[in-house]
């Protein structure tokens, strides 16, 4: 279990807070995304590193700094308060124009629908904080738990686009109203 000192909650569910990723948050990402099963439909399916995660974090800032959102630490209230169950966020991967939905949990919380609620959570403050009325998500399109996540998330599926080396990339998105 991975407990964090709560900075500034940007938004709340049912069962979680969703804070600013903040400096103390490393090893909690660190659980998360070095996972080999957590990442296996993750960027290149590589469990990510320390120094990644460091570089993720300044990201991070200079995307909170800029545009006032970026990934966040969500954290369980009620009897197991204060731990990290993951992250979500609003991001703009390699500088892209449109607000992209991502998020990743400790494998504990899967199939919980932790996900869910925090997906919608992030596009429900994304739209009525920043005014965003449209938001992308990408995933493998083998991904089927994502895809059914972001399903029920209002996202629909417009393309699969075929990458650099051969994978394929699902391109779902949301748009207000």
């Amino acid at each position: 279990m991975i407990h964090v000192a709560v900075m500034r909650v940007l938004f709340s569910t049912e069962r979680f807070d969703v804070v600013e990723l903040e400096r103390g948050h490393e090893a909690a990402m660190l659980a998360v995304y070095s996972d080999a099963e957590a990442m296996r439909h993750v960027g290149d399916g590589e469990p990510a590193t320390a120094a990644e995660i460091d570089r993720w974090m300044e990201v991070t800032a200079d995307n909170v700094a800029r545009r006032g959102y970026g990934m966040s630490a969500a954290l369980a209230r009620g009897e197991r308060s204060g731990e990290v169950v993951g992250f979500v966020g609003l991001v703009h991967p390699g500088g892209q124009e449109e607000p992209e939905l991502k998020y990743a949990l400790r494998r504990e919380w899967w199939g919980q629908g932790v996900a869910t609620e925090l997906a919608a959570g992030a596009v429900a403050w994304g739209h009525g904080r920043f005014g965003m009325e449209r938001i992308i998500a990408t995933v493998a399109p083998a991904h089927a738990a994502s895809l059914r996540v972001l399903a029920r998330c209002g996202f629909e599926r417009l393309e699969d686009i075929e990458e650099v080396d051969g994978s394929s990339t699902a391109l779902l998105e949301w748009r207000s109203g």
